[in-house]
């Protein structure tokens, strides 16, 4: 039964632990140890209440890491991404390129440094925002 309070208690610190980190995978170690309490309460021997906890504690951050709260996310690059800046996406017009593939066009009143995105050849005519990076617009030739 002393055996039991003790995994109970663990469990609990354990708890509080996760409490403060922020993340789930602590509390699966939680029930683990909690399944070691619950095999003591049975009155396993010691050895096995380390298994049963070493088990319950696997399977569930096993069981974890496969749900959607385990998966990792998949990383958006915020200077190309339409939803976080709203200009990609929009038209300009640039007038001629310089040599190196950049140029300086306007885009909503002001003047913009603009750059040729690779494979892009350097035509003067409409082009499409792809990517935002500082002040400079990184663009590709719009679809006619």
């Amino acid at each position: 039964m002393e055996q039991a309070w003790l995994w109970f208690g663990v469990a609990g610190l354990i708890v509080v632990l996760e409490l403060a980190s922020g993340t789930f995978y602590l509390l699966m170690v939680a029930l683990g140890v909690a399944a070691g309490g619950i095999a003591a309460l049975l009155r396993a021997d010691w050895p096995l209440q380390w298994v049963s906890a070493a088990i319950v504690a696997g399977v569930a951050v096993w069981l974890l890491r496969r749900s959607r709260f385990g998966q990792r996310r998949i990383k958006v690059d915020v200077s190309a991404d339409p939803n976080t800046i709203l200009d990609i996406g929009q038209r300009l017009h640039v007038q001629a390129w310089r040599p190196d593939g950049q140029a300086r066009a306007m885009y909503r009143g002001a003047e913009w440094d603009v750059e040729l995105l690779p494979g892009e050849a350097p035509d003067a005519g409409w082009f499409v925002i792809r990517e935002i990076r500082g002040s400079r617009l990184y663009v590709a030739h719009a679809p006619t």
